[in-house]
């Protein structure tokens, strides 16, 4: 066995890697039903396993079971997606308006992805080139516990409509602290085949052979 032999995973343990990639689904329909304490704390340690540039490490996580603090979200979302109707026109408009925001109040747990652009100092390796690269470093963190997630079975749906001030005046989050994600989190009925905007006629997905260049932009 050669050295890099001797670190891959087996065939059983890559396989489950990538269905956990190819199956994971942003959610948008949720059962009631409470997530184990000991279960969340492993999505979270998943989380927090992420890479990050310069070892920053620059989130936190705000977990909201309160159903009071999840209705003001969920208003919050719901303000910001009937001010973004304005974009829209048609055929498109109306698949945008049937855009489902609910989860806020239906799943179990709101999560809350914070970045701290302050963590580790005024010079973080990396950072002081890409400025952008601290919330790289979040997105890892919440691709992590997503695929930890789907793993475990439950289900998990990013919602993006919200205006990052009112999320900070609801959860009393610090004006240089980004409120960069807000996840619903908890078990569902069903995990589609498809991503809901591609059933939904929103936008297909991409053939990867057209995103793949060869040492140069644009050339195939």
């Amino acid at each position: 066995m050669t050295a890099w032999e001797s670190h891959a995973f087996t065939d059983a343990e890559r396989t489950a890697v990538y269905k956990a990639i190819q199956q994971r689904r942003d959610i948008r329909s949720f059962r009631t039903d409470p997530i184990p304490e000991e279960l969340l704390m492993r999505l979270l340690r998943a989380a927090h396993c992420a890479p990050s540039v310069g070892f920053m490490q620059p989130w936190n996580f705000i977990v909201i079971k309160s159903e009071e603090t999840k209705r003001k979200l969920q208003h919050a979302a719901d303000k910001e997606r009937r001010a973004l109707m304005i974009h829209y026109e048609g055929e498109q408009a109306d698949k945008f308006a049937k855009l489902k925001i609910e989860a806020l109040t239906e799943a179990p747990i709101t999560l809350c992805v914070t970045l701290d652009p302050t963590r580790g100092g005024p010079h973080v390796l990396g950072r002081n080139s890409i400025p952008e690269t601290d919330l790289a470093s979040v997105a890892c963190a919440i691709q992590n516990l997503w695929l930890a997630a789907r793993a475990e079975g439950v289900a998990v749906g990013w919602v993006s409509f919200y205006k990052k001030q009112d999320v900070r005046g609801i959860l009393g989050i610090p004006p240089h602290i980004d409120p960069a994600a807000l996840l619903s989190i908890g078990y569902t009925d069903d995990f589609p085949d498809r991503p809901l905007l591609e059933t939904a006629d929103w936008r297909k997905r991409m053939a990867v052979e057209d995103l793949i260049f060869s040492e140069r932009w644009e050339e195939r």
